[in-house]
């Protein structure tokens, strides 16, 4: 459980960091939104992969 939280919150960061990039450089609201609707889906695929059940435990 605890390396699903550490590799989903490693991914996150490596994410938000590869994506801060183009919304710093170009700064247009409709990238902005785009990337944040992005973000949030990976957010809520984070807490999705995070909450399913380990299929090696009983």
């Amino acid at each position: 459980m605890i390396a699903k939280i550490v590799m989903a919150v490693i991914a996150l960061a490596i994410a938000f960091a590869f994506l801060a990039v183009p919304i710093v450089k170009l700064k247009s609201p409709a990238l902005i939104i785009v990337v944040l609707i992005g973000v949030a889906m990976m957010v809520v695929s984070a807490i999705e992969f995070i909450r399913e059940k380990d299929e090696d435990q009983s």
